[in-house]
């Protein structure tokens, strides 16, 4: 069913600050929604792998970490949000509880729910196919952010309740596109054992206390940004680490890459073959670059970081920020490719952010790559930027593929008289052409490029902490 209870707070004892009470009681007015009704409020499905990865289970709602590929099972739930929560709406409170049906032996297991960053069809979505006519990107689902975890045990009727605030908060804004219904997957995140099974009870169940339910608590509509208003700047900063720091001289030095970095005063950084426990180095470099980072501007950085294979350690994007993070998501392309996105909030703009690394030797998987990336980003928010090293020159057919919905913002500060290279590379080119970019979305109407810039980052021996060379756009916020 859908319940809202109103309360209103706030009263004053005297009349003389009655209407001052009236007044901030209409702002703290707080509303609950619980969702908890199959069809249309809440739709449901399980993925499971292996033979039974083109199946359609759209009656049960389990997980299980796969000690085989036929066991391996995801919970697949969508709320919502979007008819039943106004748009613009602030969201103070979104918590998600599901009841244990059954479990196998494994006493408690941690579950985690993740985002779903695109629609499916609860009669027609499997493990390989979001709907009958599209697979998922990557099979099992398009998964985003880890929201939650907890421990879940084996015991029925056990609740379990998870604070997926942040997700529902993006959602109903509008910050993850267009559409503003609450996807979720819930998966077993210990290691793999026969043991793990966990049954849910289902949106379809006759008994309403025992079905998953979304309560939000949420209040007056959130103060949309002046339009037009003030500004604020962003500086964006993108470059190839090669392999984490390598510079022209050969040496791996992490700290010099970043000590480098830190000078342009960049406020999100976008970073690519950043690695992590591999055999350039065996550390974690994300984590190092962070530290790195914080160490040289005196501030705390935010980061998000995904190999290129999506496998935990390797060679991969990583995204630097001084902003926190509102979500995060990664895109695995075709061809070992991936992408990250991270939203943050500028000026009271919501930013989708993402960093790639396209491949280094195939025009058609570049192409392939392209199609991928611009297909995916069309469902996050506007305004959005894309940074990363494209491995594409000007003139190349990958770089006009980009160009039909992005604005290369170097050539755009070259027509607008704002770009700045140096003696010798006047046509800013980041390695033997140029082959970095940062895009932003022709319809980013709330960005205003001021300039762009290639660094000449050679030291006194004519040494470059990496064999690409950076670029800086700097973009006023309205």
């Amino acid at each position: 069913m859908l319940k809202r209870v109103s309360t209103v707070c706030g009263r004053g004892a005297m009349f003389g600050v009655m209407a001052l009470a009236a007044s901030v009681s209409a702002v703290a007015a707080q509303t609950t929604v619980t969702l908890n009704q199959s069809k249309p409020q809440v739709v449901y499905a399980t993925l499971r792998a292996g033979a039974y990865a083109d199946k359609n289970l759209p009656t049960t709602l389990t997980t299980r970490a796969a000690d085989s590929a036929d066991s391996h099972r995801r919970a697949l739930l969508k709320f919502d949000t979007q008819n039943t929560i106004p748009a613009g709406t602030s969201v103070t409170s979104a918590l998600m509880t599901v009841t244990v049906k059954s479990g196998s032996a494994a006493a408690s297991r941690t579950i985690g729910a993740y985002q779903v960053t695109t629609s499916w069809t609860e009669t027609e979505t499997t493990w390989n196919r979001r709907r009958a006519a599209a697979a998922w990107i990557t099979s099992g689902g398009d998964l985003g952010s880890l929201v939650a975890q907890q421990a879940v045990a084996n015991v029925p009727d056990t609740k379990v309740t998870f604070d997926v605030t942040p997700l529902v908060k993006q959602a109903v804004s509008g910050a993850l596109g267009s559409s503003r219904y609450t996807r979720l997957a819930l998966m077993d995140l210990d290691a793999a054992t026969v043991d793990s099974t966990r049954d849910f009870y289902t949106p379809d169940d006759a008994n309403p206390a025992l079905r998953p339910v979304l309560t939000v608590t949420y209040g007056a509509a959130a103060p949309k940004p002046p339009t037009p208003g003030p500004t604020a700047t962003l500086r964006v900063l993108d470059w190839n680490t090669h392999h984490g720091g390598v510079g022209t001289d050969g040496k791996l030095d992490a700290d010099r890459f970043i000590e480098k970095a830190a000078s342009f005063k960049p406020d999100i950084v976008s970073l690519n073959e950043v690695e992590r426990f591999t055999g350039w180095g065996n550390y974690d470099g994300p984590a190092v670059m962070a530290g790195l980072m914080k160490q040289y501007t005196g501030q705390t950085w935010y980061y998000k970081f995904t190999t290129a294979t999506g496998s935990a350690n390797g060679n991969g994007n990583l995204i630097l920020s001084r902003f926190p993070f509102d979500a995060t998501e990664v895109r695995l392309l075709s061809h070992n490719r991936a992408a990250v996105n991270v939203v943050i909030n500028v000026n009271g703009r919501s930013i989708n952010f993402t960093s790639t690394h396209l491949d280094a030797d195939s025009t058609s998987y570049r192409l392939d790559e392209i199609g991928e990336l611009t297909s995916w980003s069309r469902g996050l928010a506007e305004p959005r930027i894309i940074a990363g090293d494209f491995n594409a020159w000007p003139g190349s057919t990958e770089t006009a593929t980009m160009k039909s919905t992005y604005v290369d913002s170097w050539a755009q500060a070259q027509a607008d008289g704002t770009a700045v290279a140096y003696a010798g590379n006047t046509a800013g080119n980041t390695r033997n052409s140029r082959i970095d970019y940062i895009y932003y979305s022709k319809a980013a109407t709330a960005l205003t490029l001021q300039s762009s810039q290639v660094f000449d980052v050679r030291d006194a021996n004519g040494v470059m902490p990496s064999d690409h060379r950076p670029v800086l756009s700097i973009f006023a916020v309205n």
